[in-house]
């Protein structure tokens, strides 16, 4: 089976480092480039990512030699060499919204962990098993930004992942409406305890964007 090669945009973030190692190994998608911010531009993978990986496994062979790109001044290489990437950046979401429709303007079809496209009208924000349909949506974005293959599309928010599969199959019995609570994590980025020490005997009451949600 002729595999997708596959970009991963910030790279040496954590859930970057997670995209690269579910790639290892993967029988449809092979890592064949990946992108960070300027200061790990141009150091291969394991000298960029190594110093904070934070997974349990080790960078996977395939990933340590790869050069990493700046995924800002160098978009036009890395399309060139991928036939889609995954995008998980630590940015701004205005910042987020230009770098992700300058690869989708690139043909470059991109599936993002962000946040920034959620609310774009034309942008599907996909649940595969429960809402795969939404993907129809993309004709009208890439009518939108001039694409023939380019396209954003995105993942939901990390607690609607984990309840909506569950009420999904309650739908045709009349359940319209969910009371759900959910807790915020140390860090979203993975940072601990040991990583993170002024957070030790602290609390931060409020945290931007996440009571919209």
């Amino acid at each position: 089976m002729e595999q997708y090669k596959v970009g991963v945009i910030g790279c040496t973030g954590m859930v970057g480092q997670r995209f690269v190692t579910l790639l290892e190994d993967h029988p449809w998608f092979r890592l064949t480039a990946v992108a960070a911010s300027a200061r790990s531009a141009g150091k291969t993978y394991e000298d960029a990512a190594g110093p904070r990986w934070a997974m349990a496994s080790p960078i996977p062979e395939q990933a340590k030699g790869l050069v990493v790109l700046d995924a800002a001044a160098d978009a036009e290489e890395l399309a060139s060499r991928v036939d889609f990437c995954f995008c998980a950046v630590d940015m701004g979401k205005e910042e987020i919204r230009a770098l992700e429709e300058r690869y989708a303007k690139l043909e470059c079809p991109i599936v993002s962990n962000n946040s920034a496209h959620r609310w774009t009208d034309d942008v599907p924000m996909v649940v595969p098993e429960l809402n795969a349909e939404h993907l129809e949506v993309i004709a009208a974005q890439r009518a939108r930004l001039g694409t023939k293959r380019g396209f954003i599309a995105v993942k939901s928010n990390c607690s609607l992942q984990s309840y909506v599969p569950a009420l999904h199959p309650l739908l045709k019995y009349g359940v319209d409406r969910a009371l759900v609570c959910t807790y915020q994590a140390i860090s979203g980025a993975g940072k601990t305890f040991q990583r993170w020490p002024e957070m030790v005997d602290n609390c931060i009451p409020y945290i931007g964007g996440e009571e919209e949600k």
